[in-house]
């Protein structure tokens, strides 16, 4: 009976694997496929999502501790569905376009799943499993324009520096292993106070914050984001910027949650000074950029910078911040991503330039894109704003009020680059007569992410209340 209640609880995940299967067959016995295999993954991933939500209140684990169920899993499990689900939407006006669209959604579909195994594991082995279906699938992803040498350019990037930070992961989980005979986070966290006294455990944890550095693109090990962001086809960003960081995070979190709760000093400091550099050089560097992906691309440096002092904080105030914020921040970015997919020509990355006077050629567009960006500075009424709250309070309540200046300090600094792209949209002269083919599939999921962070940030409450007994 056991054995079924683990696969029950595993729904969600399995679930999305057999649609993936199913896309796979679908493929290969159908001349046209690709609708058929769009409307199947939209409905895999709602069915996931549901899933996730009834299992909400499992809270246990599953596979011998392997995976967790329920509570803090289905949480990121619902997040990237829903995140899985607006990023579908997107792809949805390149189905004719596409030459390879249905390979495209395979690969997608295996990406999320991956986040998924991700979000919802408890030993590094099976982190380890999800982190790669992830980073394969998004090599792929990052090159899929086979003809454009700047994809080519950012999927080989991508898959070298992956590759060093994939070795870092695997030597600090065999160097943990070592150390305490497990690779059970839940076993591993007994033996925690006996365990840091140890030198090679600690060695192994630091080569576990460098595999999780690169994943969630804190500095110093950031240097690959500007370039993939910029390089890969835009949908690939897209997912790569958004689904990527919520998986990453999630891991990252449940494997340094109980090391940081202790407060031990050195590890509070190299995150504390990680949340610090990942602020102050994902912003000044985003002040000179004229493309609108590398500037995404350092912002998202930034934001990850502002969720590793919650992480540094140690307290479930950061804890829900870090919760809280990665909803906001994926849904944020996931709009603004397709904004530019919306408007972009193939063959060239949007600058600033190429924006000026959107106001009046595509209100719509306009609109949406000034929202998001809005919601990335962290002004109220948006979630952006509820999600900064808490995690500087985070910072603040461990007398760690420097990393908190530092970060408002850092989110003045970043007025500039956001701000900028609403004065060229309202405020500059049209330099380009855009021709958007409409897509009832676009303008739903910025509807959508743009209402969510807007509702959210209104009522953070509804969120806040499940955040707050994910651990």
């Amino acid at each position: 009976m056991s054995i079924w209640n683990d696969i029950l609880g595993l729904f969600p995940i399995l679930n999305l694997s057999s649609i993936i299967l199913i896309a796979i067959v679908l493929k290969t016995i159908l001349k046209k496929s690709e609708l058929a295999i769009f409307y199947i993954s939209i409905f895999g991933l709602i069915v996931s999502l549901m899933s996730g939500v009834l299992l909400f209140e499992e809270r246990r684990s599953a596979f011998s501790d392997m995976i967790l169920v329920g509570g803090y899993a289905n949480y990121f499990i619902i997040l990237i569905a829903l995140i899985g689900i607006l990023f579908l939407l997107q792809t949805y006006q390149f189905i004719k376009s596409f030459t390879n669209y249905s390979e495209y959604l395979i690969l997608s579909l295996s990406a999320i799943l991956g986040m998924m195994v991700m979000s919802a594991s408890i030993d590094l082995v099976t982190i380890f499993i999800g982190l790669e279906l992830m980073s394969i699938s998004f090599y792929i992803l990052a090159g899929f324009n086979r003809t454009d040498v700047r994809s080519n350019e950012s999927s080989l990037k991508y898959f070298l520096l992956g590759a060093f930070a994939t070795g870092f992961f695997l030597y600090g989980i065999a160097l943990v292993y070592g150390a305490t005979g497990s690779t059970n986070l839940l076993m591993i966290s007994q033996i925690q106070s006996e365990a840091v006294k140890v030198p090679i455990y600690i060695i192994g944890f630091v080569l576990l914050l460098i595999g999780f550095g690169f994943k969630v693109a804190a500095v110093p090990f950031h240097m690959w984001v500007p370039d993939v962001y910029e390089g890969a086809p835009t949908l690939s960003t897209s997912i790569m910027a958004t689904g990527g960081k919520i998986a990453a995070f999630s891991s990252f979190m449940l494997a340094f949650s109980i090391p940081l709760s202790m407060h031990l000093k050195s590890l509070t400091i190299v995150v504390a000074i990680l949340a610090a550099s990942s602020m102050i050089v994902g912003n000044i560097f985003g002040l000179a950029q004229k493309s609108l992906k590398r500037m995404l691309a350092y912002s998202s440096i930034a934001h990850a910078g502002y969720m590793l002092v919650g992480m540094a904080s140690g307290t479930q105030t950061g804890r829900e911040g870090i919760a809280f914020y990665l909803m906001s921040y994926a849904l944020t970015n996931l709009g603004a991503f397709g904004v530019i997919i919306f408007l972009e020509n193939k063959k060239e990355n949007l600058t600033y330039e190429n924006i000026a006077g959107l106001g009046k050629t595509q209100p719509f567009a306009a609109s949406m894109l000034a929202i998001f960006m809005i919601s990335l500075i962290g002004i109220p009424p948006f979630a952006g704003f509820i999600g900064k709250y808490y995690l500087f309070l985070s910072a603040i309540e461990q007398n760690m009020t420097w990393l908190a200046i530092i970060g408002v300090v850092t989110s003045v600094v970043s007025l500039y680059y956001y701000l900028r792209v609403v004065v060229y949209i309202y405020f500059k002269e049209s330099e380009i007569d855009f021709t958007i083919e409409k897509s009832k599939t676009t303008f739903t999921s910025l509807l959508v992410s743009a209402a969510l962070i807007l509702f959210f940030g209104i009522v953070p409450s509804l969120i806040l209340r499940y955040t707050h007994i994910l651990m």
